[in-house]
């Protein structure tokens, strides 16, 4: 996993990381239990304050997206996991949303956007 952080985003540092550890997750870049870099090893990699870090951490854990062991490190939960779940299942809502409303714009039918989906979901 590589990160990219832009200090002219004008997104804090600390959600970039949060983000994209996240979006790696979530896309299966990073596997349940997996563990992620230490707090130094990112921050100096990074060239950002170990405090950016473990907040970026310590927010992923708190969603439940990685789990914090002491004396072990950061690693990533099982997409099973119930806090993990939720936030998949918001995102996915959040998608159809934006495929709703660009589907209306072009004036598709709920039962072609159907079909659509099922098509697509069924290439995957």
């Amino acid at each position: 996993m590589k990160l990219i952080i832009s200090s002219v985003s004008g997104e804090p540092i600390y959600e970039q990381i949060k983000n994209q550890i996240r979006s790696a997750v979530m896309s299966g870049e990073l596997e349940a239990g997996e563990a992620l870099p230490s707090l130094r090893k990112l921050a100096k990699e990074l060239r950002v304050s170990v405090l950016t870090v473990t907040r970026a951490y310590n927010e992923l854990a708190d969603e439940g997206v990685v789990q914090n062991l002491q004396g072990k490190g950061t690693f990533v939960m099982d997409k099973g996991n119930e806090l993990m779940r939720r936030q998949l299942e918001t995102q996915v809502r959040e998608n159809l949303a934006e495929a709703i409303r660009a589907a209306k714009a072009a004036d598709i039918a709920l039962s072609e956007l159907g079909r659509m989906l099922e098509d697509e979901y069924r290439k995957q």
